[in-house]
Formats: C-alpha cells, structure tokens, sequence
C-alpha cells in the first residue's frame, strides 16, 4: 500500500521534481564552504527563491534547503544545537514557496559520517534523523525526501526516522561507482538497493546525484524490475569539470530533457534534476513531459 498522496500525484505522473539547490544557493551568494542550511535562519528569503523559481518552471514537488540539517553533519559548522530549528525553518521556507500549487517533499541527506567505519553510533544517527523529520513534519512537509544515500544502513536508518511522523517516504540512494558507474560507494547494485529501500518501508524507491541523466535510464530499468514501487530519479547535469577554477555542469537544459522519455520508459514516475540543474532544466523537462 501506498501513501494516498503518492496515489493522487501518480494519476498525473510522470511527476516533475524540482532541480538542484547547492548551485542555486552559490549562485545567490553563499560562499564555498558555507553551511547553506543556516540560510533557511539568516537569508531566508533569498532561500525561498529557488523552490519559488522552481514551482514557476512547473515543479510538483519541490524540496528543501535541509540536507545537511541533522546535529551530525551540522556539528561541522558548529549547529548541532540549532538542527531542529534549522530543519523546521527550511520545511516552512519550502511550504511558503509551493503555497497550493506543490508538494514539498523534504530533504534529508547523509550525516557526513560511515556507520561501517565506526565514525558514529547507530542509535545518535537515528536520534538525530529522528529530530530532524519532526522538525520537518512541524515546518509543514507534504513528504519526506532520504536522499544521495551511499551506505544503505544509513539510509534504511533515515527512513525509520522519517517513516515515524507518517508522511509519505521516498527513499534514494546514489550510484557513481564501478566502470559502469552502476553501484553505489559501498558496491551495493540498483537491484540490491531497491529490494533493501522497499523492504525497509518507502512509499517511492529511488536514485540521484552521481551522475547524468543518461547513466540513470539503465538504472531505473534496473530498480523497477526489483520493485513494484514508483521510481523517482533526479540526475546531474552531467559530471561536473573543472573550468578556470570553477566546477562546471556542461549538459544543457534542453540535452537534460531529451532523455526524460527514455527515463519514463525505463520506469521513472518522478523525474527532476540534481546538482548542476536549474529551473531552466524543470521548465526544459515540463515541457518535454507535459507539453
């Protein structure tokens, strides 16, 4: 059984996403190395540009700028105490933005640390994915987004978080490994990824980052044929290359777009775009999708 709100988005499927937000958020000012979750407290409203660009190009969901906002990965920056207010902000940010024309599907992305290495104690992992999907759920999240997983005992760990405040759950994990770049870091296939995503209680099985839009149609072939869940894929614009000292995505908008077809035929329900992506790209895909 499905969530009812993934029910009701699949009658318009395929669903268009949102696209990336770490170059959206540079491109506004926040600088190399910055935290950009603790702009959802000091720049608020220029956070809240990038899903309101996105809802404008024709996203039905968009995410937010809480990727990093769990005390694990904030302690970085020094805001481990500050991660639920983070959270909730960036949930109320996103909220603002769609208004009742989106979904927002929340973002929660790794901790920053290896559970296999022993960096950090499963039960403070769980904890702290736990504070943030409250925190998420009370900013008034549609959904919940675990995503740009590489280790699936972190992620099957986020999902139980997510899954506790009883929103909708989609579970994504990153493949940029192997000679096929088919694997994730730790060598797990897109087989072996959507059988352990499904088992752990998503409601959507998934993939994003890593790589092109290209290198995510065999993949998503390859998930569907291991899950009876809907697929929901955000790819790169490309690898990304360095230029004059600046990373560059060199996929066009348009180059992104033409792929989506194929992404649907190979079983994708959801389609967006990852890092190097912009609202040019969901407008390009809308475009390509929804005519």
């Amino acid at each position: 059984m499905t969530h009812p709100l993934i029910d009701t988005l699949l009658a318009g499927a395929p669903v268009i996403t949102d696209g990336g937000w770490g170059t959206q958020m540079q491109a506004r000012g926040l600088p190399v190395g910055g935290c950009p979750d603790q702009w959802n407290l000091t720049h608020a409203d220029l956070v809240q540009q990038v899903p309101s660009q996105y809802v404008d190009a024709g996203s039905q969901i968009v995410l937010s700028n809480t990727f990093r906002a769990n005390r694990i990965a904030l302690a970085d920056y020094g805001l481990a105490d500050q991660a639920a207010e983070i959270a909730r902000a960036g949930a109320e940010i996103s909220r603002r933005a769609a208004g009742d024309r989106a979904h927002v599907f929340a973002s929660i992305g790794p901790s920053g640390k290896m559970l296999m290495a022993g960096d950090v104690p499963a039960d403070d992992l769980l904890a702290a994915f736990r504070e943030q999907a409250e925190a998420l759920a009370a900013g008034g999240a549609d959904g919940l987004v675990v995503e740009t997983m590489a280790e699936l005992e972190e992620a099957v760990l986020a999902i139980r978080a997510a899954k506790a405040t009883g929103l909708p759950v989609v579970g994504c994990m990153v493949f940029d490994s192997g000679a096929d770049l088919d694997r994730t870091m730790m060598g797990v296939t897109p087989e072996q990824a959507a059988e352990a995503l499904t088992a752990a209680g998503v409601d959507v099985v998934g993939a994003n980052c890593g790589q092109g839009i290209a290198g995510y149609i065999p993949i998503c072939r390859r998930m569907r044929s291991a899950t009876e869940l809907p697929i929901w894929i955000k790819a790169n614009a490309g690898l990304p290359e360095m230029i004059d000292g600046q990373v560059a995505y060199k996929t066009t908008a348009a180059e992104f777009a033409s792929h989506a077809p194929a992404l649907v035929a190979a079983g994708a329900r959801f389609i967006g775009g990852c890092c190097g992506t912009s609202p040019e790209f969901i407008r390009a895909l809308h475009q390509e999708l929804h005519g």
